[in-house]
């Protein structure tokens, strides 16, 4: 998927993928578990005013965040956030179509807002209101997010509500059987070059039927086959094989404190 006509000048579109993190127990261990998997290098980290929070560099650019949970009772989890030319604002309307705000909108010192919501199922994702710090310094090459979908059990709840909101124009896929909708910006054309999401379906499989609906974060990768070698000898697992798609290779894999993410190979 092809991103660059879809950020505007001042930063990125309505709805555009613009930042990833992780809420790890340990971030020492976090960094060495990516650091290793992706080449990743991180900064020394903020200070408590800003929960700690290392951010993570590809050849030295901005790519995602670690950052230590300050409540052991929180999820160990890659969170996407979505960029809102108001996350205020953009909170009263999740609120309204029947979502609700985890967080609300709260600035983060000079380097923009911030805000956690969910979908009227559950499924947890993140507003970035850029200042200082716009988003990733890259993406969609290799070590750098690449894609993002959302995972859910019922479309005729969910589907509205992402393309009501955030004004996505929605297209329907069918990816070797599996039914699955895309999502593009609002004032685009809708198709796999200016998509920016999806919604794939949760089955009624042993390893999905207990899952609750959640975001899964994407990776680029060269090599999905070696990526996915390399996660159990640094203690994490593979969740899912690699396997072949028709938009690349994927794998679905847990880092060595349980956040699940995904990585793709073009």
């Amino acid at each position: 998927m092809d991103y660059a006509e879809q950020d505007t000048a001042d930063g990125y579109a309505e709805g555009v993928p613009c930042w990833v993190d992780a809420m790890l127990p340990d971030v020492a261990g976090g960094k060495r578990f990516y650091g290793e998997l992706f080449g990743w290098t991180f900064d020394e980290g903020a200070g408590p005013e800003y929960g700690h929070y290392a951010q993570a560099y590809a050849d030295g650019t901005p790519v995602a965040a670690l950052a230590p949970k300050a409540d052991g009772r929180m999820p160990t989890v890659w969170t996407v956030y979505l960029a809102p030319p108001d996350a205020a604002a953009l909170g009263e309307r999740i609120r309204a179509a029947g979502g609700s705000m985890i967080r609300e909108a709260l600035p983060v010192g000079p380097y923009g807002t911030m805000a956690l919501a969910a979908d009227p199922e559950g499924a947890v994702f993140g507003l970035w209101q850029g200042g200082t710090h716009p988003g990733f310094g890259r993406r969609q090459r290799p070590g750098s997010y690449c894609w993002t979908e959302v995972y859910s059990r019922d479309k005729q709840l969910v589907d509205p509500f992402y393309e009501g909101v955030l004004g996505y124009r929605g297209f329907d896929l069918d990816l070797d059987g599996e039914e699955f909708r895309a999502w593009s910006p609002a004032g685009t054309e809708p198709g796999p070059e200016t998509a920016v999401g999806g919604r794939a379906l949760l089955t009624d499989t042993a390893s999905e039927v207990r899952m609750p609906p959640h975001f899964l974060v994407y990776f680029a990768v060269t090599d999905t086959d070696a990526v996915a070698a390399a996660v159990p000898r640094l203690g994490g697992r593979i969740r899912r094989a690699p396997a072949d798609t028709p938009y690349g290779r994927i794998a679905v894999l847990t880092d060595n404190q349980g956040a699940t993410f995904a990585v793709l190979q073009d």
